[in-house]
């Protein structure tokens, strides 16, 4: 029997190669794919190459890039992060997963694999397989909106409606705030407005700083998501915020920041900017010892099965795994009716 698994040779150069399968070990569950979702954030990072891991290493110990002193390791194999599947084999001594239980997790781009049984979580009853595969997207909107530390009535901007800006917008709905949603791509924004965003901002055509200052009896917002990962978006986000107001720069940001201006508004309305990532262990450090990584995660799955958010109609695109160098370039591309690519398995 063969897996596959994508692979990574080098920039722009991705393939489904077949890779032999591994064998199930104690407290283990083999999984069979379904659906891997791609990111159009980080993957894509990997897939340019401008991700900072394929230049320089990351010290563990000093928490800081390093020069990189060895080659990169190429071929990458099996990145990815969105995965829904089904459970087809249990180790013995696992008692809470079963054959033809349907799971999410993370896993990477791959047909099958074997993980840790409580690595994988049960997908609710009911869901659609494909909301699987927003678990880690919908755990990077909510952990940027959790750091966002909104109240009923604040007024938001969400920077950015890519699958989390869109998620993002729908959480911060869900959390009271008015949220206003700013991106440069019309089709997108008419996701927001049906999200429940109360006002939209085509961010080619107009001004989010003014719009919504204007709506603020010219405060400006109390915080800003920002969720695009591009410094310019930032920059306005930044200006769109209330004096001693909060910026949540939640992008995987590339480059030099040449848009970014911190000698204007930022240092004269003394604009609190915080880093969201995903990874760590608390979203905020506020929120140390209540929320944890799998809290988010699960968090997020609940309101997916409790019909409050519904991520469905973000799946723009389905393409069988074998495609996945079409997949790749299709979101590389950034066409404005790209959203969700998925693989199938």
């Amino acid at each position: 029997m063969v897996n596959w698994v994508v692979s990574l040779a080098g920039p722009r150069r991705i393939s489904l190669e077949p890779c032999p399968p591994d064998p199930l070990g104690p407290k283990q569950v083999r999984v069979r794919t379904c659906y891997s979702g791609i990111s159009a954030g980080t993957e894509l990072t990997l897939y340019r190459g401008s991700n900072p891991r394929l230049s320089k290493d990351w010290d563990d110990a000093a928490r800081m890039f390093v020069p990189r002193q060895t080659p990169v390791p190429y071929p990458l194999i099996g990145f990815g992060y969105e995965e829904v599947g089904e459970v087809v084999e249990v180790a013995p001594e696992v008692t809470d997963r079963h054959p033809g239980q349907l799971v999410w997790g993370i896993w990477g781009h791959r047909a099958e694999a074997v993980l840790a049984a409580e690595a994988v979580r049960p997908l609710p009853a009911g869901l659609d397989p494909l909301t699987g595969v927003f678990a880690r997207p919908g755990a990077v909107a909510l952990t940027a909106v959790l750091a966002g530390d909104l109240h009923l009535g604040d007024w938001v901007g969400v920077f950015g409606q890519g699958v989390i800006g869109l998620l993002a917008t729908r959480l911060a709905v869900l959390s009271g705030a008015r949220v206003v949603a700013v991106d440069p791509v019309p089709d997108r924004l008419t996701y927001a407005a049906r999200y429940g965003a109360r006002s939209i901002v085509d961010a080619a055509a107009e001004s989010a700083a003014a719009l919504l200052r204007r709506a603020t009896d010219g405060r400006g917002a109390d915080v800003c998501l920002e969720l695009s990962g591009a410094y310019p978006a930032l920059h306005e986000a930044i200006r769109s915020t209330a004096h001693a107001g909060r910026v949540v720069a939640a992008g995987f940001y590339q480059g030099q920041a040449d848009a970014l201006g911190l000698g204007e508004e930022f240092h004269h309305n003394r604009i609190q900017l915080v880093a969201a990532q995903v990874s760590g262990p608390t979203p905020a450090p506020s929120m140390a010892g209540r929320w944890t990584g799998d809290r988010v995660a699960q968090t997020f799955m609940d309101l997916v099965a409790e019909r409050s958010v519904d991520p469905l109609p973000l799946v723009s695109h389905i393409v069988d795994a074998s495609a996945v160098a079409d997949a790749l370039a299709l979101l590389d591309r950034g066409a404005g009716d790209v959203l969700q690519v998925v693989l199938r398995f």
